[in-house]
């Protein structure tokens, strides 16, 4: 698969920042809002197959290599479970939530009003966010880049030359 246009270039290239942004946003803020790391993963591995198909999968697989996207996918994976793991170091149980009210960092007490969501509220939710986000990231983009290598190899015939 070759590049695409100058403007569809400058345009993606323009997009792709925004993109990575809001795809963050829904990651960190999954606790609060509608959306999580499966769906900011998602917005964000959109976004990289978008780079992808402006600038061409050769031009892609020489930035980013398959197993590089394997090893953030098993990092992604590795804690999450960490993380549920420390809950029963720190806590109880196996998931256990255990930054909630009082932790250094997510663990503000949850304030009731209007203006109850604040973002240091979530415990390890937005820890495990993360985690789920590099990973569906990693794996969703690792998809589309064996998609479009299978697709460049057989000449963009779907397997027919």
């Amino acid at each position: 698969m070759s590049g695409m246009s100058k403007i569809v270039k400058t345009i993606s290239s323009i997009a792709f920042p925004l993109i990575m942004i809001y795809g963050l946003y829904v990651i960190a803020h999954g606790h609060l809002t509608p959306g999580g790391g499966f769906q900011g993963g998602a917005v964000v591995a959109s976004g990289c197959a978008m780079i992808l198909v402006a600038y061409g999968s050769i031009w892609t697989m020489g930035k980013i290599r398959e197993k590089n996207l394997s090893v953030l996918e098993s990092i992604g994976a590795i804690g999450f479970i960490i993380i549920a793991l420390f809950g029963l170091v720190f806590g109880a149980m196996f998931f256990n939530n255990f930054l909630a009210d009082g932790g250094v960092i997510f663990g503000d007490h949850v304030t009731s009003g209007s203006t109850a969501a604040d973002f240091n509220t979530g415990g390890v939710l937005p820890l495990m966010n993360f985690a789920v986000g590099l990973k569906v990231i990693a794996g969703l983009f690792a998809i589309v880049l064996v998609m479009a290598y299978a697709t460049t190899k057989t000449g963009g015939g779907g397997g027919k030359k």
